[in-house]
């Protein structure tokens, strides 16, 4: 039996470790056989912190014991793992678009982020999402781990990480939908968020250098050239703020006379707001799981 001295450095000792604890991966077990959206989080060797999603299990994916595609849904600058939660109706959609057969059973993974989802100058964004994020979901939940079985999207500054991740990615996945993408050519308007995020920032100012070197127009001669066409949606409102419908007709065309048959672009009504990304989800869906391996 433990005398009281050696009791109290035991529970000194527990206390020192408990810290580190916050860096463990927490793993919920699914309890429902309803489709149901569980936040997780793992600790990210890139990051040195731990690294929080959502996650949407679609009907039976408890009792099934099948693989599902993934499509990894990326949220906008100043955002987080809620974000298409709360505000941009993913389960519903999801709930409805796989009980009419729209799209077949699928999980759906909204992952947090601080940065622009690449590596600039405040985190690894990018590479944590490839290296530590993905093999992660793969490892714990039960995916198509190929290319055919995985898709990526995401609205505004997730838009931007979309369009990256494919042209950079292409033979990691199988289609991608960009809303209203923040595809700046040269640099960001005046009043975007990409002037005075910690990603393209440096010594306090806007790093217009930063911009040039992880926007999309540095890696889609390469991804041309590769010979992987990877299917791609794209979407503005009318009325947006930064003028994306602009930057993203630009990107369209780019894509356009490389691959005709395997771009979209829609122009609908509406500013950079959660009511063109809400509503055209279903859309993006929809195009983008004709790719995927069913």
């Amino acid at each position: 039996m433990l005398n009281r001295k050696t009791l109290y450095i035991f529970v000194l000792l527990l206390a020192m470790f408990i810290p580190s604890l916050s860096f463990a991966d927490n793993i919920t077990t699914p309890k429902s056989s309803n489709s149901q959206i569980i936040h997780q989080s793992f600790s990210s060797e890139t990051l040195g912190r731990d690294y929080n999603y959502n996650i949407y299990l679609p009907v039976e994916y408890k009792n099934s014991g099948e693989e599902y595609p993934v499509l990894y849904l990326l949220h906008g600058s100043g955002g987080n793992e809620y974000d298409w939660v709360q505000n941009g109706n993913v389960k519903k959609t999801a709930d409805k678009l796989i009980s009419k057969g729209v799209i077949p059973p699928s999980i759906i993974v909204m992952p947090g982020s601080k940065s622009w989802w690449v590596d600039g100058n405040n985190e690894a964004a990018e590479t944590a999402f490839m290296n530590d994020l993905i093999p992660h979901i793969d490892e714990t939940w039960r995916t198509i781990e190929e290319k055919e079985g995985r898709l990526v999207a995401g609205l505004s500054a997730g838009g931007y990480g979309t369009v990256n991740f494919v042209l950079k990615y292409p033979e990691r996945f199988a289609a991608g939908a960009a809303l209203s993408p923040a595809v700046y050519v040269p640099e960001p308007p005046s009043h975007s968020s990409g002037r005075t995020h910690p990603t393209f920032q440096k010594d306090g100012q806007f790093d217009s250098e930063k911009w040039a070197e992880l926007n999309y127009t540095q890696y889609i001669d390469a991804y041309k050239q590769k010979g992987i066409k990877v299917p791609l949606y794209i979407n503005s409102g009318d009325h947006d703020t930064f003028d994306i419908a602009y930057h993203a007709a630009v990107l369209y065309q780019n894509l356009r006379e490389h691959q005709p048959e395997l771009v979209e672009f829609r122009v609908v009504d509406g500013d950079h707001e959660w009511k063109v990304w809400k509503e055209t989800l279903p859309d993006a869906m929809e195009y983008m799981y004709q790719f995927i391996e069913k």
